[in-house]
Protein backbone atom coordinates (compact mmCIF):
# COMPACT_ATOMS: atom_id res chain seq x y z
CA UNK A 1 0.00 0.00 0.00
CA UNK A 2 1.39 3.33 -0.88
CA UNK A 3 1.42 6.36 1.61
CA UNK A 4 -1.26 8.35 -0.57
CA UNK A 5 -3.48 5.34 0.06
CA UNK A 6 -3.06 5.18 3.77
CA UNK A 7 -3.62 8.94 3.90
CA UNK A 8 -6.48 8.84 1.91
CA UNK A 9 -8.08 5.89 4.27
CA UNK A 10 -7.37 7.99 7.29
CA UNK A 11 -9.13 11.34 6.16
CA UNK A 12 -12.41 8.65 5.22
CA UNK A 13 -11.88 8.03 8.82
CA UNK A 14 -11.74 11.10 10.03
CA UNK A 15 -14.38 12.76 7.91
CA UNK A 16 -16.57 10.10 9.84
CA UNK A 17 -15.90 11.88 13.30
CA UNK A 18 -18.68 14.31 14.93
CA UNK A 19 -16.90 17.28 16.10
CA UNK A 20 -13.24 16.34 13.58
CA UNK A 21 -11.96 19.68 11.88
CA UNK A 22 -9.09 17.59 9.02
CA UNK A 23 -6.73 18.67 6.57
CA UNK A 24 -4.21 16.98 4.45
CA UNK A 25 -0.85 18.97 4.91
CA UNK A 26 0.31 19.63 1.25
CA UNK A 27 4.01 19.90 1.21
CA UNK A 28 5.28 23.00 -0.80
CA UNK A 29 7.25 26.27 -1.30
CA UNK A 30 4.12 28.01 0.63
CA UNK A 31 3.63 25.62 3.59
CA UNK A 32 6.09 24.71 6.62
CA UNK A 33 8.40 22.24 6.14
CA UNK A 34 7.85 19.44 8.83
CA UNK A 35 4.58 19.31 9.34
CA UNK A 36 2.88 16.09 9.91
CA UNK A 37 0.68 14.72 6.69
CA UNK A 38 -2.57 14.85 8.34
CA UNK A 39 -4.00 17.55 11.02
CA UNK A 40 -7.22 17.56 12.99
CA UNK A 41 -8.34 19.48 15.92
CA UNK A 42 -11.16 17.16 18.05
CA UNK A 43 -12.61 18.23 20.71
CA UNK A 44 -10.34 21.02 21.43
CA UNK A 45 -7.33 18.60 21.22
CA UNK A 46 -4.89 19.31 18.53
CA UNK A 47 -3.94 15.64 16.74
CA UNK A 48 -1.21 15.50 13.80
CA UNK A 49 -0.26 12.36 11.78
CA UNK A 50 2.38 11.55 10.46
CA UNK A 51 1.38 9.23 7.78
CA UNK A 52 4.27 6.26 6.62
CA UNK A 53 4.38 3.08 5.00
CA UNK A 54 5.58 0.05 7.36
CA UNK A 55 8.97 0.03 5.98
CA UNK A 56 9.01 3.73 5.53
CA UNK A 57 11.11 6.05 7.80
CA UNK A 58 10.12 9.54 9.01
CA UNK A 59 13.04 12.39 8.63
CA UNK A 60 14.78 14.43 11.11
CA UNK A 61 12.47 17.83 10.57
CA UNK A 62 9.58 15.65 10.87
CA UNK A 63 10.73 13.90 14.35
CA UNK A 64 11.91 17.59 15.42
CA UNK A 65 8.40 18.45 14.48
CA UNK A 66 6.63 16.00 16.28
CA UNK A 67 8.46 16.44 19.46
CA UNK A 68 7.81 20.86 19.43
CA UNK A 69 3.86 19.68 18.75
CA UNK A 70 4.13 17.32 21.87
CA UNK A 71 6.00 19.81 24.03
CA UNK A 72 3.37 22.18 23.12
CA UNK A 73 0.30 20.02 24.48
CA UNK A 74 -0.58 18.63 21.02
CA UNK A 75 -0.73 14.75 20.00
CA UNK A 76 1.63 14.28 17.49
CA UNK A 77 2.40 10.55 16.00
CA UNK A 78 3.92 8.38 13.03
CA UNK A 79 1.01 6.17 12.63
CA UNK A 80 1.11 3.41 9.52
CA UNK A 81 -2.29 1.67 8.89
CA UNK A 82 -5.34 3.59 9.44
CA UNK A 83 -5.79 1.57 12.83
CA UNK A 84 -2.86 3.43 14.97
CA UNK A 85 -5.32 6.25 14.51
CA UNK A 86 -8.38 4.95 15.87
CA UNK A 87 -6.15 3.98 18.62
CA UNK A 88 -4.70 7.27 18.72
CA UNK A 89 -8.38 8.76 19.22
CA UNK A 90 -9.47 6.17 21.76
CA UNK A 91 -6.59 6.97 24.11
CA UNK A 92 -6.74 10.42 23.68
CA UNK A 93 -10.51 11.44 22.69
CA UNK A 94 -12.61 8.48 23.65
CA UNK A 95 -13.52 8.29 20.31
CA UNK A 96 -14.42 4.57 18.85
CA UNK A 97 -14.33 4.13 15.45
Amino acid sequence: MLEKDITAAIMRVLKMVPRCFTWEEHGGMYGTAGIPDVICRLDGRFFAFEVKTPDGSVTKLRERTIHRIKVAGGHAYVVRPVDDVKAVLWAHAGIDI
